[in-house]
């Protein structure tokens, strides 16, 4: 039995029927959809994918053809352990059944937070116009606002959150052609991702692009009756017609938790290197479950697209009385700005300092090929290694040409196998003038980075 399906549960699904062929495989989700890419909505939003349809990577049709029973409108609302049984309501039908499994796992993902100032008390219609997105049907009632559900289309747009979400909307609404304002409470955008050495040139590019940019400003309230009209700020009211949140997600472990699973310290649940929570036969998978992340060797919740289908994937091998094991991750991601792309791996200086290692930072400024090249675009990297050890810690690139901070991968590659600096510097990359310098910048940074770790 599967709670919930998109990224974790059906890979779990599909890994467990293939390893098993005779077992049945059943998946409850309680929405409409089973299997697509999330990470896509920005881009139907703004423009780049024609339709939500087209991030729809399985459906349940398909998945009943490969002969895993999915039930699609199935929300899971009890765990009974000791009984080895799940609550389910059928929501269309409104009738609760009682079904029993030999093996669960709960992927019941994260939720976006919705602060106090966002909701409206249970009493009062929804204020229309202020939008979350995490799922298609948050995609399609934002898409729904934008053709002017209320009667006109929207003319200003408030973005409250400068993380992934916030900076891929405030693109896409722009190119929706909004005016757009970012809201964002802490000192920079991108704060939690980057350095501040990289943070400003996020903000730079936003700014370039014509969208407005506060930080250190608190959101306090919204205005209007039947529909957002503005946002009540620290520094004064925003006019809006549409807003969208995007200040964080909060993973679902309420069922989890009804079983008797441990939460670990991130607030996500925990679970062993097998996907094993401490439930014996209860599984977890995907956004609402913590990783160990490989440089720090501490449980982290950074829930992302890839990870999730990793863990589905040794659930279902397991589930299925199999032996596969999760390898952990080390923050790895990537993201665009307008005509910039910024990728990040490991830790960021900031992060290892408040780990309380000792770590060291330097900073290159380079061209992403041969300067002497047509079209050679600019690219930083800065990078962050362990004092005394020259241990890797992580890699930071931002580059106006989207394809260039890919790099990244290398360096992710080697911060799974504890890779130092040296072994970075040592590493035989591809050089011809269209793709790098026969120096390329990872190189150089590795060998400034190593001068400086020796001189500390």
């Amino acid at each position: 039995m599967i709670i919930g399906g998109v990224a974790a549960g059906m890979s779990a699904a599909s890994r467990a029927k293939r390893f098993d062929p005779g077992a049945e495989v059943v998946v409850f989700e309680r929405g409409e959809y089973i299997s697509y890419g999330a990470c896509g909505l920005p881009y139907v939003i703004g423009g780049e994918v024609e339709d939500f349809d087209d991030l729809i990577a399985r459906t349940p049709e398909r998945m009943r053809g490969q002969g895993i029973s999915v039930r699609t409108g199935h929300e899971v609302t009890g765990v009974d352990a000791k009984a080895g049984t799940i609550t389910v309501l059928d929501r269309a039908a409104g009738r609760t059944t009682t079904e029993p499994f030999d093996r669960l796992l709960i992927a019941t993902g994260v939720r976006a937070v919705r602060p106090d100032w966002a909701q409206t008390p249970p009493a009062q219609p929804p204020l229309g116009g202020v939008h979350v997105l995490r799922d298609i049907p948050d995609g399609q009632a934002i898409e729904a606002s934008l053709q002017g559900a209320n009667g006109k289309p929207p003319k200003r747009a408030c973005i409250v959150g400068g993380g992934y979400i916030g900076l891929e909307m405030a693109e896409a609404l722009h190119a929706r052609g909004l005016s757009v304002i970012l809201l964002e409470k802490g000192p920079e955008v991108a704060g939690r991702m980057l350095d501040k050495q990289l943070q400003h040139r996020v903000r730079a590019e936003l700014e370039a692009k014509g969208v407005e940019v506060r930080c250190g400003t608190a959101v306090e309230g919204l205005t209007g009756e039947h529909h957002v009209t503005g946002v009540q700020t620290s520094g004064g009211l925003v006019r809006a017609d549409l807003v969208i949140v995007a200040v964080g997600v909060r993973p679902n472990t309420e069922l989890a938790q009804a079983a008797g699973a441990r939460i670990g310290k991130t607030g996500a649940v925990a679970v062993n290197i097998r996907q094993e929570t401490s439930v014996p036969g209860i599984y977890a998978a995907g956004d609402n479950t913590e990783s160990l992340h490989g440089v720090t060797k501490r449980k982290v919740h950074i829930p992302l697209g890839l990870t999730a289908n990793r863990m589905g994937r040794v659930a279902g091998v397991n589930m299925a009385g199999g032996d596969a094991t999760f390898p952990g991750i080390v923050g790895t991601a990537i993201f665009k700005v307008f005509d910039l792309g910024v990728a990040r791996t490991g830790l960021t200086q900031a992060e290892a300092d408040a780990l309380g290692l000792k770590a060291a930072s330097v900073d290159v400024d380079s061209t992403d090929h041969a300067g002497y090249y047509n079209d050679s675009q600019p690219i930083h990297v800065r990078l962050t290694a362990e004092v005394g050890t020259g241990r890797l810690l992580g890699v930071q690139l931002v580059s106006p040409r989207h394809i260039s901070v890919k790099r990244v991968d290398v360096v992710a590659a080697l911060l799974h196998r504890r890779s130092t600096v040296q072994h970075l510097f040592d590493t035989d990359l591809a050089y011809a003038p269209p793709f790098s310098g026969v120096w390329d910048v990872l190189l150089v940074a590795a060998d400034k980075l190593n001068r400086k770790i020796r001189e500390a």
